[in-house]
């Protein structure tokens, strides 16, 4: 195992079902949907109407003026603040050697369209000045640490479903290295300042058009499923090196043991058929955490509710876990979140956390219904009291991307 070990000192969450870690927490594990119909979806007639948008949002008081920031920016924004809080900061830290990486599918990209319809409608002049500011991915991250002051490495990853993954996963490396003592990581995406996003994905016979019944639509893993549930939010973890934690009497949540990072190669929206390329991220995280397929006792699945994104992942823990497969227990918060894009991997890996801490792994919302294709220990109807000492945290990404999180108890 590296020498320099890292932890999750700070946790803080926007969400459809909150806007905050803990009601996200509790709606998860309650297996409540936060899926609704999108009157505006409705009003145009769309062929999906649904989708898992974040409600009651107010950005918090910040040193910038929140009016100039895209939505994606306050998503972020709100949730690191809110893990900077939870882990004392900026108390006891360098912040020449605090990081800031958040990720992001597309950002404030809807940006785009309100600047493209003025400059159509009115031409040149009607351009903002602060367009570009606004829509620049790594805005996300710069924000962020111009909010909190932090003076280390920022990034933002791009890399589709997989980008909060790819954060967390180069965070560990970053701290690991050397580079940095504590980096605040994440995504955050916003889908629904428009209609376009809904519509694009739509049409690629993505999503689920279970209108009538928006709360049963996510259904991961079920046979009936028929399609993900846009959604949106953001999720922020702090990671810091351990001894670090302890000299600044941080609280641990848990240990980030591994990080696998693979591409499929195979195809820009499907996965690869056998599931190689999820199958070597996992098997990656493993070896990056110096451990074995029977240390694991919980998988947060990627789980889209897609019927093929979910039985290749099957078939993909199947070919790394074996005869074991069967003992680990599934789990997918996008059946009640919704797919939240560039925060989604995020977002489930807080929900590991708060699992191997609580020992309490939460359902699989509407999961209802056994598809023979996906034969695995998906945990069902109510929240199962299990001990955790190791998990997985999966996350797959348009383009190929693969990335799999190992993250245990600390000890």
């Amino acid at each position: 195992m590296n020498a320099r070990r890292v932890v999750i000192t700070g946790m803080g969450c926007v969400t459809p079902a909150g806007c905050d870690a803990e009601s996200t927490w509790n709606a998860v594990m309650e297996g409540r949907s936060a899926v609704r119909v999108l009157p505006e979806a409705e009003a145009a007639g769309m062929q999906c109407r649904i989708g898992a948008q974040v409600q009651g949002f107010a950005p918090p008081q910040l040193r910038q003026d929140a009016s100039r920031l895209g939505r994606a920016t306050q998503f972020a924004l709100t949730a690191a603040m809110e893990a900077a809080a939870d882990a004392g900061l900026p108390g006891g830290v360098d912040l020449g050697r605090a990081g800031v990486i958040v990720a992001t599918g597309v950002g404030d990209a809807s940006e785009h369209i309100r600047q493209t319809t003025a400059f159509i409608e009115r031409g040149l002049r009607a351009i903002h000045p602060l367009y570009v500011p606004k829509v620049m991915p790594n805005a996300l991250s710069a924000h962020v640490a111009i909010e909190l002051g932090f003076r280390g490495v920022s990034f933002t990853p791009t890399s589709a479903c997989a980008a909060s993954a790819h954060a967390l996963a180069l965070s560990l490396r970053l701290i690991r290295a050397g580079d940095a003592e504590l980096v605040l990581a994440g995504g955050a995406d916003e889908m629904f300042s428009n209609l376009l996003p809904l519509q694009a994905f739509d049409v690629l016979r993505a999503l689920s058009r279970r209108n009538a019944d928006p709360a049963a639509a996510s259904r991961p893993f079920d046979a009936q499923r028929d399609g993900f549930v846009l959604g949106e939010g953001a999720g922020m973890l702090v990671l810091e090196e351990m001894e670090h934690a302890r000299r600044r009497g941080a609280r641990v949540y848990a240990e980030f043991r591994g990080a696998g990072m693979t591409t499929d190669a195979f195809h820009i929206v499907a996965p690869e058929p056998t599931g190689d390329g999820a199958a070597r991220a996992m098997r990656a995280a493993l070896a990056d955490a110096s451990a074995s397929a029977t240390d694991v006792q919980h998988v947060s699945a990627h789980g889209t509710s897609t019927p093929l994104n979910d039985r290749i992942e099957c078939v993909a823990i199947r070919d790394v876990f074996g005869a074991h497969a069967g003992k680990i227990a599934i789990g997918a918060t996008k059946s009640v979140l919704g797919h939240t894009m560039g925060a989604s991997a995020a977002i489930a890996a807080i929900s590991t956390v708060r699992s191997i801490r609580d020992g309490v792994i939460p359902p699989i919302a509407n999961y209802t219904t056994r598809d023979p294709a996906c034969d695995l220990d998906f945990v069902a109807g109510a929240a199962r009291s299990a001990p955790v000492g190791l998990a997985l945290v999966n996350a797959f990404g348009f383009g190929g991307h693969c990335v799999s999180l190992a993250i245990g108890r600390a000890g």
